[in-house]
């Protein structure tokens, strides 16, 4: 549990402002990309709200509707749903298929940036 009130949201990003609030993030985003229909993202929602609150400040955590948003899928290859990538100074580091469970994802997460 945070040890703040406050707590993190999983922001949407869009084509026309992924530049902006992954790439132009300051520190490591963890972005999502993910669709209504898919049902290991709706597993997946839950963890990564967790994974927001927990590493607030140090972690952001976006979502991109595959869907709504083909210029984004496109440009990072996104074929599969769920899929996440790592972003940290504008380029990616880690790109993962398929839900994961919380401690795995965060053990992957901490790896890229440790790398």
């Amino acid at each position: 549990m945070p040890s703040t009130n406050a707590t993190a949201e999983v922001s949407a990003v869009t084509d026309g402002t992924f530049e902006r609030d992954v790439l132009g993030a300051e520190g490591p985003v963890l972005v999502e990309f993910w669709a209504d229909w898919c049902p290991p993202c709706r597993m997946l929602a839950p963890v990564l709200d967790q994974i927001a609150d927990e590493r607030a400040g140090s972690l952001a955590v976006r979502k991109v509707n595959a869907d709504d948003n083909p210029l984004s899928t496109r440009r990072y290859g996104v074929m599969s749903l769920p899929t996440l990538l790592l972003f940290r100074d504008g380029e990616p580091l880690l790109t993962l298929v398929g839900a994961r469970s919380r401690a795995r994802l965060l053990s992957e997460v901490d790896a890229a940036l440790r790398g």
